[in-house]
């Protein structure tokens, strides 16, 4: 696959204000980990090789197991994760498919009961970045290295 062009070269503008998001996201409060389980579930579902080898790398860096990793893709079928990690999920997953899910009302619920009002904002827009990094990424055929 052919890389197309670099975003951080054709409009440093743009990749900027990307940046400053990513940056917000991360002062946000969330742990870490489960943002990284975020990045990484919806990176596999966007087909993004590029942010699933970086949001891998970054979730081992940070003492995640692999164990954990490899079920990511699969973790309504596993033990391996808490239910607050569950309900992150399972809300990444609603909003990165959005045009197919709708946001279902279950999905809420669960999120609503494991994460405080703030925490569920703090966590949409980690997704709604992720999915913006993701589409960067992947139109713009950004390889990992």
């Amino acid at each position: 696959m052919d890389k197309r062009i670099d975003p951080y070269t054709s409009s440093k503008e743009a990749m900027e204000a990307m940046l400053s998001l990513e940056k917000s996201v991360s002062r946000l409060g969330l742990e870490p980990s489960l943002l990284e389980l975020v990045k990484l579930r919806a990176s596999q579902i966007n087909g993004c090789a590029y942010c699933v080898d970086l949001h891998t790398r970054e979730a081992r860096e940070a003492g995640e197991t692999e164990r954990r990793l490899y079920a990511v893709s699969v973790w309504r079928e596993t033990p391996f994760f808490t239910d607050r990690e569950r309900a992150a999920l399972a809300w990444t997953e609603a909003l990165t498919l959005i045009a197919a899910t709708h946001a279902p009302d279950a999905d809420y619920a669960a999120l609503a009961a494991h994460f405080n009002k703030k925490e569920m904002t703090d966590l949409t827009l980690a997704i709604v970045a992720i999915n913006g990094w993701n589409r960067i990424a992947v139109g713009f055929r950004k390889m990992p290295t």
